[in-house]
This record gives C-alpha cells, structure tokens and sequence, in this order.
C-alpha cells in the first residue's frame, strides 16, 4: 500500500512529489519511459512559477544557473515593424528566466528519496475499491503489477488515461501545430540574455528564440498547417529543411541561422492541443481520492509560456491541500483525502480555464488573419495588451508549503 502514487515523471509529477514531500508525505512516481523526458528542449518561467518553485524549495539552485529576462520584441515579417515587450518581475522579486527542461527535471528529481520514481512503468487501468470500510485505488501496470494507493495524482499527459478515467473530455486540435529545438553556437552565439525572447509573426505563423546561456538556443516554430510530409516521430533533418526552406523562409536570417544551428536530437513537431475551459469549469477533476495535475488537467496552447509555470502551481496547491489535511489528523486520513482534494480542484478551475482561453486567444491574434482588422487587432496587442496580460498572470501567488514536518 502507498501513500500516493504519481502518475508521470513530467515538470508536474515530479513537482507534485517534491511538494508532497515537503509535507511529510512519499509519493511513487510511476513513469511510462525508461528515463526523464525531455520533449522541449527549453521553456520560459516567468515570475508566478518561481514563486511556485520557491515553495518547493529549488528556486535558489536553479536561478544561479539562469540569467534573468527582461525585456523580449515582436517583429512583423511582412511590415518590419517591432513591438519591445517588457517582461517584469512580481513584488517578491522573482524574475522570469529560461531554463532547460531536462536542467528543471533533474533538479526536481534530486530532490525526492532514492527510488522515488520507477521507470518503464506504463499503466494500464485504475480502480477504487472499499477495503474495511475505506476507498482504496488500485493501479495496474501492463507488466502485471498491482499497485494500491490511498491517492492517485495523473501528470501523465496530453492524453491522460487518469483524466479519461476521470471522465473528462479529451483535449481538442487548436489547429496549429509546432517544431521545437535547442540550437547551439560552439564559439557562443552573441545575443543579449536581457533580451532573450525574440518573435516573429506573420499569417498563420508565430516563431521565436529564447538564449539559455552563452551557446545555446532554445527556439520554436508554430504554424497554422504542420510541416508538410512531417509526421510525429519524422526525421529530425527533414522538420529542419521543412522549417528553413518552406515554413520560414521569409523570416529574418538571424532566426534562420538559429535554426540552422539545431541539435538535430533535440527537435520534435507536435500539434497544439488544448482542453475546453468549460470542461475544466464544469468537469469532472477528481473522483473520490483521484485527480490530475499538469497538461493531464489543463493542456494549453504554448502562447503565453504558462504550460510549465501552471504545472509548478498545481503541485504547490496539492501539496498544500494534502499538507494542512496531515497537520489537522497528524496523518493522511483516507476519510479526509477526498475534501482535501476537492478543494484543490476548487482553487486551481478558475485559474487554469482563464490561462488556457488566455492563451488561446493570444496565439489567435498574434497569427490569425491577414486583413486590415485583425492587423489592427495585432497592433493594439502587442502595443498595449501583451505586456499587461502576461504582468497579471504572472503576478499569480500559489502560496506556501507550511504545517508539517517534511520527510528527510
């Protein structure tokens, strides 16, 4: 029997762990790969995630390792005209940075006791039962295992078998599609870590780099038609010439020799999926002691980089939720279990479904349309709206770890 088995060694399960930890409490993480994931390459953190990665007590150790972003531009392919976007830190002090999304998982999985997290475990269906008169979930693996759990957390994904369990409805194509990598420059690649976030818009198409440190590059491409001939799992070489000589030609070269600097290992296309707010307002996010956490709750469209500083947020709220439970019985009482995670639900349904309509449309104005309104509309955006929106979202505070003793 386990305390609480995590479903997905991703930015949330691991996240989730670390905070349940933090509490007093073990949890096993169960994932499907034979080591860490590291689809991505990068990602933005902006301020409402360290506060989130604060609480978890790894903030320290990775922002000595990542210089501060403060301000990033837009540029228009068609028109040349460049927006400066400002990217501020929150009244704390916490700044955004860009980190490596392997960097961020090892740090987060140093922190969990040894054989926290067992790989090549890849399941297969969930149960609940009632055992001497309290609901127990069962776990099966498709190895034969059966695991049972006082709690079940699904960070398993885009396509969650925990969220599917849950019964809520699954994620929908938003009709555009994206290629990532992480580009590297042996003799340093020159750009201003002040001003680390570059994009380029045009119809149908939104793209950008992100400098992680001296040499390398993390960048994207997203695009309202995926890259032709270019399947998920397609040769890495050929989603780059794709990239270069079909989707981005016309981008500026300075995007271009980015791309053309790919680690070739590092590249991947995938289509943008996303769940409907009112599925997440008026869904089903937890049954008894089952819930989700991550892309498994609330997958969005990458437009206003909060994929990854929602999932940091999700697992301090589950942590809390789980940790003021322990503190009023001095133990996870199963009876309880199920309030306190209906009460995690409760917080994080607003928050989530503004963050993924937000996103949403963001990535709409910013590619959408060629006509004289939505150019205005992309105009007044990037001129006013960008700055102010990400500001307010990421002045979000998940609030503290706090009330119990955490496990050594």
């Amino acid at each position: 029997m386990e305390e609480v088995v995590i479903v997905g060694a991703g930015i949330a399960g691991l996240a989730t762990a670390v905070a349940l930890k933090k509490v007093g409490v073990r949890a096993l993480v169960l994932e499907r790969s034979e080591e860490l994931r590291t689809t991505g390459a990068g990602l933005g953190l902006f301020a409402n995630a360290w506060v989130a990665l604060d609480a978890l007590g790894v903030s320290d150790k990775l922002a000595a390792l990542y210089t501060p972003m403060e301000k990033g531009s837009i540029t228009d392919v068609k028109t040349k005209s460049i927006q400066e976007v400002h990217y501020p830190g929150n009244r704390n002090g916490a700044q955004p940075r860009a980190v490596h999304r392997k960097v961020l998982l090892e740090v987060l999985a140093e922190e969990l006791p040894p054989n926290s997290i067992r790989f090549s475990s890849k399941i297969t269906s969930i149960e609940t039962q009632v055992e001497h008169g309290l609901s127990i979930c069962i776990v099966m693996l498709d190895d034969g295992t059966i695991i049972k759990s006082k709690v079940v957390i699904g960070c398993d994904g885009v396509h969650s078998i925990v969220a599917r369990w849950l019964g809520l409805r699954p994620p929908v194509y938003s009709g555009r599609s994206a290629v990532r990598g992480l580009s590297v420059f042996p003799k340093g690649h020159g750009f201003d870590h002040g001003h680390a976030i570059q994009q380029f818009v045009d119809v149908g198409k939104r793209a950008g780099f992100i400098a992680l440190n001296d040499k390398e590059v993390y960048w994207f491409f997203a695009a309202t038609c995926p890259p032709k001939g270019v399947e998920k799992g397609a040769d890495p070489e050929m989603i780059q010439r794709e990239v270069m000589e079909n989707l981005a030609k016309d981008f500026p070269p300075v995007y271009l020799d980015v791309i053309k600097h790919s680690d070739l290992s590092s590249l991947t296309w995938a289509p943008l999926m996303f769940r409907y707010p009112w599925d997440i307002l008026f869904g089903n996010l937890f049954r008894s002691s089952v819930t989700v956490a991550g892309d498994a709750m609330h997958p969005m469209t990458p437009d206003l980089g909060q994929g990854g500083c929602s999932a940091l947020e999700d697992a301090v709220a589950l942590g809390r939720h789980l940790g003021n439970s322990i503190a009023e019985h001095g133990k996870l009482v199963t009876g309880d279990i199920g309030f306190a995670i209906e009460r995690y639900a409760k917080e994080r349904r607003l928050r989530v479904a503004t963050l993924i309509t937000a996103s949403y449309l963001s990535g709409w104005v910013q590619q959408d349309g060629s006509n004289r309104f939505m150019r205005f509309l992309r105009d007044v955006f990037y001129g006013f709206l960008l700055g102010r929106v990400v500001k307010g979202i990421a002045k979000y505070d998940c609030g503290k770890l706090h009330g119990v003793s955490p496990l050594p």
